[in-house]
């Protein structure tokens, strides 16, 4: 499948703000907290599992302060938790084509597309690309989540997260 039918229209439309909001800050790369912030701008269901609006208004606020100051002190580095090798930076023409992207976002996005798979899902959820973001410990989005004091999403994350483990062993059977 093509990234657009993987991914559908809504998250097309994060990748874009991402993208959008990474060119707007200055930054070489797309990171994990740009998707993070765009897939609350874009999607109901990611807003209702961050919690009620005491926390994401307090997420959102931090995300907001990025631009003005909290963020830069990442400006010009890579996000990057050890996992992957840095990728060049360059114009991003899709989610596949992962020049542009930190090492981190480029493996949020394929654990992403992996979840979609595990559950039959023919798309992408913002669902999906939340539990993805929140399973690296060392990315800019957990980190914006854990200032914010959102430190449990994971863990509520952790049933479709259990599911998709249980039907991938059960298909290597």
């Amino acid at each position: 499948m093509d990234d657009d039918a993987v991914l559908g229209a809504e998250l097309a439309a994060v990748v874009a703000g991402a993208r959008r909001r990474a060119v707007r800050d200055g930054d070489r790369q797309i990171d994990t907290a740009h998707l993070l912030h765009s897939l609350l701008e874009h999607d109901s269901e990611v807003r209702a599992a961050v919690g009620g609006p005491p926390q994401l208004a307090r997420l959102l606020g931090y995300l907001v302060q990025r631009s003005i100051g909290y963020g830069l002190r990442w400006q010009g580095s890579v996000e990057d938790s050890g996992g992957l090798s840095v990728l060049p930076a360059a114009a991003v023409r899709g989610p596949r084509d992962t020049a542009g992207w930190s090492p981190a976002a480029a493996a949020a996005l394929a654990d992403a597309r992996e979840r979609a798979h595990l559950r039959a899902g023919t798309r992408v959820t913002g669902i999906d690309l939340l539990a993805a973001l929140t399973s690296d410990p060392g990315s800019r989005a957990v980190e914006v989540l854990e200032r914010a004091g959102v430190r449990d999403l994971p863990a509520r994350l952790e049933p479709g997260a259990r599911d998709c483990a249980e039907e991938a062993d059960a298909r290597e059977l």
